[in-house]
């Protein structure tokens, strides 16, 4: 019996989720959290045969949740769903340790593929991730790719205007914190202000994909 732990902070989205997996496997032990610090509590407490996690959660992100499961269970393969397409988040997620990743906007089916072929201890790679992946290998890439993810994830809501102070509030992080991490962006990026930084983002199609 397949053992899943299910991530995600809308009820909806986990609820659709686990009926799409029941139908193809009736049998599987379904669990489901809300958040990434739920999510990392549970794989420290008990065994797994799957991790499916939401990129965008309260708190720690999915992709930090991927980080600290990886540093506690290397071996624990970790599907990520997320709203975004592949060209913002695939190649980091991957990087990081996932065995796959999957826009949302798939067909349900796909999750099934994916699922499948991830339990076989394959990696779950789009035709779309592979040409990404392929362009990572070029010189010239372009600056935001040399962002932490912390940075980037910064990055892209100051991009869409959020203040310091919301952006403390809404990752739960220090004022000091987030004002640094934009220093640290502004000096890679080569900017100086936030609206520099927004025109960068649209330059660059990120800001079309948070908006």
């Amino acid at each position: 019996m397949k053992r899943v732990i299910l991530a995600d902070d809308h009820s909806f989205v986990r609820l659709g989720l686990i009926q799409i997996l029941k139908d193809e496997y009736p049998l599987a032990e379904i669990t489901q959290v809300g958040d990434g610090e739920s999510l990392v509590r549970e794989v420290t407490l008990h065994d797994w045969d799957i991790v499916i996690s939401d990129l965008d959660m309260p708190g720690r992100s999915g992709l930090e949740a991927l980080q600290q499961i990886k540093l506690i269970k290397p071996d624990l393969p970790v599907l990520i769903l997320s709203i975004y397409t592949e060209d913002l988040y695939a190649v980091r997620v991957l990087k990081a340790g996932a065995s796959g990743y999957m826009n949302k906007n798939a067909a349900p089916e796909e999750l099934i593929t994916a699922v499948q072929r991830i339990l076989t201890g394959r990696k779950y790679i789009t035709p779309e991730i592979a040409e990404k992946l392929l362009l990572q290998s070029e010189i010239n890439k372009p600056s935001h790719e040399e962002l932490s993810n912390r940075e980037f994830e910064i990055f892209k809501l100051l991009a869409a205007g959020k203040t310091t102070t919301q952006i403390a509030d809404e990752l739960f992080l220090a004022l000091t914190t987030v004002s640094t991490h934009r220093h640290r962006i502004m000096e890679k990026l080569g900017l100086n202000t936030n609206s520099e930084l927004t025109r960068y983002a649209i330059a660059n199609h990120i800001l079309s994909d948070i908006s």
